[in-house]
């Protein structure tokens, strides 16, 4: 499984692995529980999580430069310790580890699943340096 692999769909919460696309939808995988699913077309839309742009007060950010932040940050400010319920630790932590987080267009609810989706991506492993996820894909390009 690859971070590439891996996408958010829309009413159905965690992160999932497409498997394959049909006409009408879709089959994914559970990254966490590695339960397999039809998801329909016509309820469910399938965004893969390296299309994901964070606003900032600058240019957009891609996800996954915010999950680098978080683990480069992980030992002194864990994203674990953070309350999810607590509104103003999770600003607080965002505020902390990117400070250039747009805080008018970045709502908590888009930090409370980018929390979660940190903790489902690094149990699995998942959690690549950019360094690496390029050298991947030059080497299936050539092969």
């Amino acid at each position: 499984m690859e971070y590439r692999e891996i996408v958010a769909v829309t009413g159905l919460s965690g992160l999932y692995q497409l498997m394959a696309t049909k006409a009408d939808g879709a089959i994914v995988r559970n990254v966490a529980d590695k339960t397999t699913r039809f998801i329909s077309a016509r309820q469910h839309n399938v965004t893969p999580l390296e299309s994901i742009e964070v606003y900032t007060t600058g240019d957009n950010v891609r996800l996954h430069l915010v999950f680098m932040k978080m683990l480069e940050n992980e030992a002194t400010n864990a994203p674990s310790a953070v309350k999810i319920n607590d509104n103003a630790a999770i600003k607080a932590y965002f505020k902390g580890i990117f400070p250039e987080f747009d805080e008018d267009r970045v709502y908590v609810s888009d930090m409370k699943k980018m929390l979660k989706w940190f903790e489902i991506l690094k149990s699995n492993d998942l959690l690549k340096e950019e360094a690496e996820m390029t050298e991947d894909a030059t080497e299936e390009n050539a092969g």
